[in-house]
């Protein structure tokens, strides 16, 4: 077997309102949407931060997307870095209505989290490594 590298690309997010959940990463977090496009039956819409990428879709036809019913198996979140006044962006956060599910706090001594979230039941982090 030759020997590889792997790079992370993008995380993708199946959304019940792709369009209003794009919008909301993009007036929130000021993500920017480079792309939007149907592919196989769907609206798949391409938000890009600074060495970051989501892909938001919506259902495609023959799909049964159902919510998310809290804690599951498999991925439970993602995670943005935050640099800068760390409980300020948060606070701006807040007055945009974002929900906040675990209050900005000290992680041990290794940084300082947050976590919001998102539309379908999306759960992101928000750190800032000290």
């Amino acid at each position: 077997m030759s020997e590889g590298a792997i790079q992370f690309d993008h995380v993708h997010i199946i959304s019940q309102t792709p369009e209003a959940t794009a919008s909301w990463f993009v007036d929130n977090l000021g993500g920017k949407i480079s792309n939007s496009q149907e592919i196989q039956g769907a609206p798949q819409i391409y938000l890009e931060f600074e060495g970051a990428r989501i892909i938001v879709r919506g259902q495609r036809p023959g799909e049964a997307a159902s919510p998310k019913g809290g804690l599951e198996w498999g991925s439970d979140h993602f995670a943005f870095k935050v640099s800068g006044d760390f409980d300020g962006y948060c606070a701006a956060l807040k007055e945009k209505g974002v929900k906040f599910t675990v209050e900005p706090r000290d992680f041990g001594t290794v940084a300082r989290i947050a976590f919001i979230e998102a539309p379908d039941g999306v759960s992101i982090e928000l750190l800032q490594r000290k």
